[in-house]
């Protein structure tokens, strides 16, 4: 894992933005850089159940010679156990996003909790923002990830402490296949993302993360550059 301690004050217009590895997270990072900001990506090791997105995080920031710091917090891994996402004895749901069926993936507190961490990044590196990768697809299910938990948990920023912190949420309000396109615009390659709540060799193409993902590719009339399981070719 990768350390920034050493690293010298971030400038006013730095960012720290949090990033999975996932293909949200993935285009929030390039925006920002496209933006001319100087973006330090953090991503969570908190026990989830595979770490193929923080490899591939770690890979795509070690390309783009960005600083990326990986924080080890699975000591809290007791607290936020009850998750398909953090239990590997649970069965993992399948089928499209839905209250129904996947509120198993649902982990207690994430973004709270990622958030304020890297408010506090933010505020000892002396950047004025955090960005992360909230959308209106993950309305549905996820609390954390609506509109309303973005405007308090962006009062909060702006009180915690004596610096001012934005948190910025810029397709808090776009679907999947929105994100996707904006990313295609800027000729992003979706290869160097992993979506797949399963952490086998090749995605799994059925659970909702993989659904949501093939949806988005299939509404820009894209071809997904990822290698998906023989009987997820069906669903491309």
């Amino acid at each position: 894992m990768s350390s920034t301690s050493s690293l010298p004050p971030a400038s006013p217009t730095a960012t720290v933005v949090i990033y999975s590895g996932g293909m949200d997270s993935y285009t929030v990072l390039h925006r920002a850089l496209r933006e001319g900001l100087e973006v330090h990506a953090l991503s969570f090791d908190y026990g989830q159940r595979h770490a193929r997105e923080l490899d591939v995080a770690t890979q795509v920031c070690r390309q783009l010679g960005i600083p990326h710091q990986v924080v080890d917090i699975r000591a809290i891994h007791g607290l936020i156990d009850n998750s398909a996402l953090t239990n590997a004895d649970q069965a993992m749901p399948t089928g499209d996003y839905a209250d129904d069926n996947l509120r198993a993936t649902v982990v207690p507190n994430r973004n709270m909790i990622l958030l304020s961490l890297a408010i506090a990044k933010a505020v000892n590196i002396g950047a004025e923002r955090v960005d992360y990768g909230a959308h209106g697809g993950d309305h549905v299910l996820y609390p954390d990830c609506r509109p309303e938990f973005v405007d308090a948990m962006n009062h909060v920023a702006g009180i915690a402490n004596f610096e001012h912190v934005t948190l910025h949420a810029p397709y808090l309000h776009s679907s999947k296949a929105d994100i996707l396109r904006d990313g295609l615009s800027m000729g992003l390659d979706y290869q160097h993302t992993w979506t797949c709540y399963e952490g086998r060799a090749l995605a799994c193409g059925q659970c909702g993360s993989c659904r949501e993902r093939l949806g988005a590719f299939a509404a820009n009339n894209a071809l997904d550059p990822l290698a998906y399981d023989a009987t997820a070719q069906v669903n491309r």
